[in-house]
């Protein structure tokens, strides 16, 4: 296997399908080609303008009516932030939260770092255990999202008292791709494992490839960012527990497929 000998190219030689949007993907392609690896560009989402872009304007106007803003996500950061900071700034008052290390990096980069973010698991459950929101009574909070969300932070921050107004960032679509060419990638063995960050996706991933896809899909390996995730695989008819990486960045994404692919798991997921 070329380049198994240098300890910095710990995915030489395997093929990693990475299906994040277009203008999401890079990073993680970059870090899995410095690995050794061949990143396989396959996005099966695409990032939209939201349905209602008025909401979005209406929000931003009155943003000085809220005690806390949560992000739930990097494209909600990046599609809020560029709305809101053309309009306007954010006000002093207003503390920022966000979902996780990935979204709280994202709004760092627009010079508006989180006021708090969970530094474990990164997910509603896990910001909503944390002692700053359990007492949210008669807060106004407004939850930036994409459309078709979970509702259960929501739900849960207005039974403990808050007044909460989601607001609808961003939309997602299924994008055209070249299916050929991954078959093609598969077909010669060239397709060792997928990296799908969501359960969207991992939906539009199965129907993306047809029938013939479906099949080898259920047996190659996948990296995941959560137990979710995970479970959805299974029940689809994934026959390998899917690796979970740590958290939901590129170094735990690729740490979990170098632990993986060292120890000779899976070398060849086309049967």
């Amino acid at each position: 296997m070329s380049g198994a000998g240098d300890p910095t190219k710990r995915l030489a030689g395997c093929g990693i399908v990475v299906t994040r949007p277009s203008e999401q993907a890079e990073s993680m392609c970059e870090a899995i080609e410095l690995a050794g690896g061949r990143a396989i560009r396959f996005p099966v989402l695409e990032i939209l303008d939201p349905t209602d872009a008025e909401a979005m304007r209406m929000v931003i106007e009155r943003l000085d009516a809220y005690d806390i803003a949560i992000f739930i996500s990097a494209n909600a950061v990046n599609r809020a932030m560029n709305l809101i900071l053309g309009r306007r700034s954010l006000p002093s008052t207003l503390k920022r939260v966000a979902i996780g290390r990935g979204t709280a990096r994202a709004l760092k980069k627009f010079g508006t770092p989180a006021h708090l973010y969970p530094r474990q698991r990164f997910n509603s459950e896990a910001l909503l255990a944390m002692d700053e929101m359990l007492a949210v009574d008669g807060m106004r909070i407004v939850i930036f999202r994409g459309e078709g969300g979970r509702e259960l932070l929501g739900d849960t921050l207005r039974a403990r008292g808050a007044r909460v107004d989601y607001v609808e960032a961003y939309r997602r679509g299924r994008p055209s791709a070249d299916v050929d060419a991954l078959m093609r990638h598969w077909a010669r063995g060239e397709v060792q494992a997928f990296v799908v960050t969501s359960g969207e996706s991992l939906r539009n991933l199965f129907d993306m490839v047809g029938r013939l896809g479906q099949q080898w899909l259920r047996n190659t390996p996948l990296v995941v960012l959560s137990e979710r995730v995970a479970s959805s695989a299974i029940e689809m008819g994934v026959k390998a527990p899917p690796l979970v990486a740590a958290e939901a960045s590129d170094a735990s994404v690729i740490d979990a497929l170098s632990t993986w692919w060292e120890n000779g798991v899976r070398r060849n997921a086309c049967c």
